[in-house]
């Protein structure tokens, strides 16, 4: 018997490990993408470069209070350290698991029990009990695999959300300041039609006008006071949102967010790389990647039910019928036995339950591959928009110069009795379009540009260090 038992034990220790072993799959990246400009690949020293580009000590301070007290990212720490626990647990069950135990009892023996004359028996026992699963076709590895990449996909889940909220919190930052200035902007345009409309008064006074002139006047200047209520109710809603994503109250920020500040004159550079580049720093992809691994792991944790389980179980004690003679020699009580469990005659339900882990590894395999795609998608679909936006910008730059320029001629001719006010009227009406737009588009290149950012996991947060394998 004991030959035998030392027998397994080196297949114990260095035993096979049944179902597949887990191989990356390619994800099948172009080499670049199809509208990213000429750049350099994507280093730590562009990254720093990249948030400091903005020169915003409130954005930086907003980005570490989310991270510091969001909730969502607190309930992914969670999950996380959850993970962790459970890959303990699967490694701890690699190990013989010990126990102590002691007792007295004492029996009242029947007529026919009795062996002696004594009618009653008492027993005192105490002893250490070891109990250990030899793993010989690698089911216990197999799950300490499968738990360690579930833990690499929580790290990953948990990075992502951190990447997922600072561009929420940048790009709602970013559309805070540009509903600012359209604010400001509207209120200009008001002083401005306010101050027309006082020179037509003047001129329907003087008899030089109609109140024809005068209405209409009057209609735009309420016209465009109407539009402030709407954007005011944008910055209010949008204030919320960040204060929320920041982990505080809804109406936390209005204090020190309430002032208006302008969008950042010159934005940084985005550092683009390569599709390949870009794929293995985003973590949604490497947790797509590890729950794959995770469900091949698990293959194997179910085809180990095919073959029998061997379990080494010992005893040392002492076992007396007096407790003065408990743990002499006499008392002594020791063992050592093999014990195997087999269900070989319920091959079918493991069957089952191996083609179900193999569909549930292919269904994470197609998932994996479709979040390799959705990845890709989103960047170009970032790229195209963030280059869009700045030639759109470029354009009503110039539009807005060129409606400028027209005002200041409309009025001047209105003034010395060359036009109509309608002509005013229009180039009022034009310039405020093209100015609206103008701060729109700056706003949307801004946006756009943290949002490719973050498509292309740009500065990466450190994540948690996951368990050594």
């Amino acid at each position: 018997m004991r030959k035998f038992i030392f027998a397994l034990l080196p297949l114990a220790i260095a035993g096979c490990a049944v179902g597949p072993d887990y191989e990356a799959p390619d994800t099948g990246a172009p080499e670049t993408f199809a509208n990213a400009p000429q750049q350099a690949a994507v280093d730590s020293q562009s990254e720093q470069r990249f948030w400091q580009g903005f020169d915003d000590p409130q954005l930086a301070a907003l980005v570490q209070q989310t991270l510091n007290a969001n909730h969502n990212l607190q309930a992914a720490l969670a999950r996380y350290e959850g993970a962790e626990a459970l890959l303990r647990g699967a490694r701890r069950e690699q190990w013989p698991s010990i126990t102590a135990s002691a007792g007295a009892a004492e029996q009242h023996l029947a007529a026919v029990e009795r062996t002696s004359s004594a009618e009653r028996v008492e027993v005192y026992q105490a002893g250490v009990a070891a109990r250990w699963e030899l793993d010989l076709f690698g089911r216990l590895r197999r799950a300490t695999e499968s738990r360690v990449a579930e833990l690499d996909a929580a790290g990953a889940d948990l990075a992502a959300l951190q990447v997922a909220l600072v561009g929420q919190l940048a790009s709602g930052y970013f559309e805070l300041r540009g509903l600012q200035q359209q604010y400001l902007i509207a209120e200009q345009n008001v002083a401005n039609q306010q101050a027309l409309l006082d020179i037509v008064s003047s001129r329907v006074d003087a008899g030089r006008g109609t109140a024809f002139d005068q209405v209409r006047a009057q209609a735009q200047l309420e016209t465009t006071r109407a539009a402030l209520p709407a954007i005011d109710s944008a910055v209010q809603i949008t204030l919320h949102r960040l204060a929320v994503l920041t982990g505080q109250p809804p109406a936390a920020l209005r204090d020190s967010l309430g002032v208006p500040a302008p969008l950042p004159e010159a934005l940084p550079a985005v550092p683009v790389g390569s599709p390949g580049d870009a794929l293995r720093r985003r973590p949604d992809i490497r947790a797509a990647e590890r729950r794959l691994a995770a469900a091949t792991a698990r293959i194997g944790v179910v085809t180990a039910d095919l073959f029998p389980r061997f379990s080494l179980d010992g005893l040392i004690g002492s076992v007396a019928g007096d407790s003065s003679d408990l743990f002499s020699g006499p008392a002594e009580s020791r063992r050592i036995a093999l014990g195997v469990d087999w269900t070989f005659l319920d091959t079918g339900r493991v069957r089952a339950r191996i083609d179900a882990a193999d569909a549930e590894s292919r269904a994470a395999l197609a998932g994996y591959q479709q979040t390799v795609l959705n990845a890709l998608e989103e960047t170009e679909n970032l790229l195209v928009r963030h280059q869009r936006s700045q030639q759109r910008t470029e354009r009503l730059r110039d539009a807005t110069a060129a409606a400028s320029e027209a005002v200041r001629l409309a009025r001047t001719r209105y003034d010395q009795g060359f036009i109509g006010y309608f002509e005013v009227l229009s180039a009022e009406q034009e310039l405020i379009s093209t100015r609206d737009a103008l701060i729109q588009s700056q706003t949307e290149v801004t946006v756009s540009m943290v949002n490719l950012y973050r498509a292309l996991a740009g500065a990466p947060l450190p994540a948690p260090e996951t368990a050594s394998r």
